[in-house]
């Protein structure tokens, strides 16, 4: 056997610490450098010791090439999550006629299935606060589409959901107005900010009632919701507008001059980012029109005329 295939007797290497403060894997016969990764043999530079040379693998013991086949050879579920009432975790009865070899079922076997589809949807909701939960999550996740909200966004509408239902906040309040607000909510404290008008019309209820909602959550689960800044809504204005990427700059720029100079307190961030990005297209010479970007907005033009002039004064440019 050569001294490059010696496999280690001894107890694992060792770390040691450099002059400089990093530390190092040493070899246990040498001191010398152990090089290798996590799945792969550790092998000492110096003298050519293999000091661990077995590693677990803890992946599955099948390989798959696309995405289609990884899902047909997985052996376990979805993650849980909290978009759904019951987390994911309860049991799915497929509508497919045949068994596992591919031959049709007969006909009562067939009646059974369906027997079993139907308690099984009435197992998941069996009291009113489940179906209470099915409902208000389906629109959470309905108004979260519409709107263009991540994962994320919808998880955090889910949980501020989920609380307020157990700390029985619902009692005499419509359950779209508080799955309207907790999508609200969950948008700001996310940065990604949805204006109250954008959440108002993809909901099925008025704007002053998810204000209402709104207030009223942020107070009894004291959650702590950031000011909405206006720099959150310009990559989506400028999106929808096709700006370049030089006009969306110069709008961060001067937005971040306004909230320097404390312009933006008290003013809606939506109008303030309109102004921006009409001022920087006005500079860049783009093109842009305050209908273009009052329809992008949804913001009136004389809110945008009056927020870019205080732009504008605030950068110091004529």
């Amino acid at each position: 056997m050569t001294g490059r295939e010696r496999v280690s007797d001894r107890p694992p290497d060792e770390r040691e610490m450099d002059p400089d403060g990093t530390t190092r894997d040493v070899c246990p016969e040498c001191d010398g450098d152990v090089v290798g990764g996590d799945r792969e043999e550790r092998v000492c530079t110096e003298c050519g010791l293999v000091v661990d040379g077995q590693q677990i693998d803890a992946g599955p013991e099948w390989r798959a090439f696309d995405a289609a086949e990884r899902d047909r050879k997985s052996r376990v579920g979805a993650p849980t999550t909290n978009t759904i009432h019951d987390k994911g975790l309860s049991t799915t009865i497929g509508f497919d006629a045949t068994d596992a070899y591919g031959n049709a079922l007969g006909g009562r076997k067939r009646r059974q299935l369906r027997r079993l589809r139907t308690w099984n949807r009435r197992s998941r909701t069996e009291d009113a606060q489940d179906r209470n939960l099915r409902h208000a999550l389906g629109e959470i996740d309905r108004m979260a589409s519409a709107l263009g909200l991540p994962e994320p966004v919808r998880e955090t509408a889910s949980a501020i959901y989920r609380r307020a239902l157990s700390a029985d906040l619902l009692r005499g309040r419509s359950i779209e107005g508080m799955a309207s607000a907790a999508l609200y909510a969950a948008s700001r404290l996310e940065r990604v900010s949805r204006s109250v008008d954008e959440v108002t019309r993809v909901s099925r209820v008025e704007r002053l009632e998810i204000e209402r909602a709104h207030r009223y959550l942020a107070r009894e689960l004291e959650l702590e919701i950031p000011p909405a800044h206006p720099g959150e809504y310009i990559g989506r204005f400028a999106s929808e507008l096709d700006c370049p990427e030089s006009t969306e700059r110069l709008a961060r720029d001067l937005i971040e001059t306004v909230v320097e100079a404390g312009i933006h307190s008290g003013k809606s961030p939506v109008g303030i980012a309109a102004s921006a990005l009409y001022a920087a297209g006005r500079l860049r010479d783009d093109g842009l029109t305050q209908a273009d970007v009052s329809e992008a907005a949804d913001v009136s033009k004389v809110t945008i005329r009056n927020r870019y002039r205080e732009v504008l004064s605030v950068a110091e440019i004529e």
